[in-house]
């Protein structure tokens, strides 16, 4: 792009203040037309933050913005639709009960005198959907359709509102590697049409493919400028944590021994009353990572609530040797079992409680914290003085509420809740989702720390970078089956992509 060419956004000095917070400190940026540029950043490093600002949801304290060469003033989000400035938030804003096409005009409502014209609004969503390359179904329900699909129709929400800028606020976190393959390439028909990008992700490899251009946060600055060619996935991992990072987990032979979890003729259904898990049967022993890779959606999460005491199932399931009972969360906290749940929000953490009261869930009825139906506070704030200093989690005290943390330092709030009282049992179901390149360092590293203590380690990933990093044997899930089961050393990318696919082992 010329010097001179106008920028498509160009934002300066901005500066935002929260309570005992600096979230941005005199942050300047620019985005050309129809570039993809990423920003990086560790968990609370300020990027979310900065970009709500541009979308109107937050005011800033100080700066100023352009759009197209001209100061703009952005009081809500209403100012930054009409200035064309659209964001896809990690978290869609859909209604679920709501057709494609409802959810597109919700709040651009297409009217033919005082009705609303559905038929005139889906004739131009499929124009629109046609001419990005955005192939969607206008009468579907939101609730029905997968995951990356919604993401295609927040992209054309945004794109229904004449958006020329394009936030799109981690939007892989929960896509598996074809969906997001295909989000890459609706990117670059954007783009070829003029639309810029900002790029928001801690997945190190996807920036390098897919960015023209990268900016850098750590803790509210901005610290350093680059380009794919002139970096590696090392070099961007140590300008966003201020360190180097070792992004290649180290850790020894395994050295297994006893069985601890042993799973036989499981089946479990979905709220539809389909089986998700179709007599399942595995072990996994003391001293072992045993990963479970495959496609999301293919039974892992109806088996792992089944294992954790969430979800009911048929078959028999046996921890140290004594009956698991299904849908009693509390048998399996009080006989070694952790659980890093999937959902850190719905199933790990009380987002309104305190640091201190998250950390005692599982015990808060136990010696130290409580005795005769009496709570012992001075013991619960011990312990979380305690462990969020030994599990390294950035709060300012032990009394601010779980909501408050970055998604990095919640997982670690979890983490330390989990691994601190005395387990044989982890299951680790999507440990790293959305979190950055320091924070899945510490995981990994926490995770090979318990099995080396001889802790029995349940894995459950849709990255199968981290399948294969972290697992000594990999289990193969596909349409709620296990289809093979193979030493972590025989493994290949390929091979475990074509079994995730359902093609028999024989034939791989």
């Amino acid at each position: 792009m010329a010097e001179n060419e106008t920028l498509a956004l160009e934002i300066r000095h901005v500066t935002k203040r929260f309570p005992g917070v600096l979230a941005n400190d005199d942050v300047n940026f620019d985005l050309r037309r129809g570039e993809i540029h990423a920003l990086l950043g560790e968990n609370g490093a300020g990027k979310t933050t900065l970009m709500n600002i541009v979308y109107g949801l937050y005011s800033p304290d100080e700066g100023e913005f352009l759009i197209n060469g001209k100061k703009v003033e952005i009081k809500g989000p209403h100012d930054a639709i009409n200035y064309g400035i659209g964001m896809v938030h990690q978290h869609f804003m859909l209604v679920p009960v709501f057709t494609v096409t409802e959810n597109m005009i919700l709040g651009s409502e297409v009217t033919s005198g005082p009705s609303l014209d559905l038929n005139r609004a889906r004739r131009e969503i499929i124009e629109l959907s046609e001419a990005h390359g955005l192939d969607v179904d206008p009468d579907a329900l939101v609730e029905d359709i997968p995951v990356g699909v919604q993401q295609r129709v927040e992209i054309l929400k945004a794109l229904y509102r004449k958006a020329r800028v394009l936030v799109l606020d981690e939007p892989t976190a929960v896509l598996t590697p074809q969906e997001a393959e295909d989000l890459f390439q609706v990117m670059h028909q954007l783009t070829d049409k003029g639309v810029s990008i900002i790029f928001i992700t801690h997945k190190l490899k996807e920036v390098l493919n897919v960015a023209d251009r990268i900016t850098v946060m750590r803790r509210g600055r901005v610290v350093g400028h680059t380009t794919p060619k002139e970096s590696t996935q090392s070099d961007l991992a140590s300008m966003m944590v201020g360190r180097d990072v070792i992004l290649q987990v180290e850790k020894g032979a395994a050295k297994p021994r006893n069985v601890v979890l042993e799973i036989a003729g499981l089946t479990v259904e979905d709220e539809r009353s389909i089986a998700s898990v179709k007599d399942v049967s595995l072990q996994v022993r003391s001293g072992e990572v045993l990963g479970i890779a495959g496609v999301q959606g293919n039974g892992q999460t109806e088996l792992v609530e089944a294992l954790t005491g969430l979800r009911a199932a048929r078959g028999e399931v046996q921890l140290d040797g004594q009956k698991l009972p299904f849908e009693n969360p509390r048998f399996g906290t009080e006989h070694g079992l952790a659980h890093i749940p999937e959902d850190r929000h719905k199933h790990g953490l009380v987002l309104p409680y305190s640091l201190a009261d998250n950390l005692v869930l599982c015990t808060y009825y136990q010696k130290p914290f409580a005795s005769n139906l009496q709570r012992n506070d001075r013991a619960v704030d011990r312990n979380a003085v305690e462990l969020i200093e030994r599990f390294d989690v950035r709060s300012p005290s032990q009394y601010v509420t779980a909501g408050t943390l970055s998604g990095g330092n919640q997982q670690k709030v979890i983490v330390a809740r989990e691994l601190s009282r005395p387990i044989s049992l982890l299951v680790a179901n999507q440990p790293t989702r959305g979190l950055d390149v320091g924070s899945i360092e510490y995981i990994h590293n926490e995770i090979i720390s318990m099995r080396d203590l001889g802790v029995a380690v349940l894995l459950v990933s849709a990255e199968l970078d981290e399948i294969m990093a972290l697992s000594d044997r990999i289990a193969v899930m596909y349409r709620g089956e296990i289809v093979t089961v193979v030493d972590a050393g025989q493994a290949t990318r390929e091979k475990l992509g074509l079994w995730m696919a359902g093609l028999h082992p024989g034939n791989a």
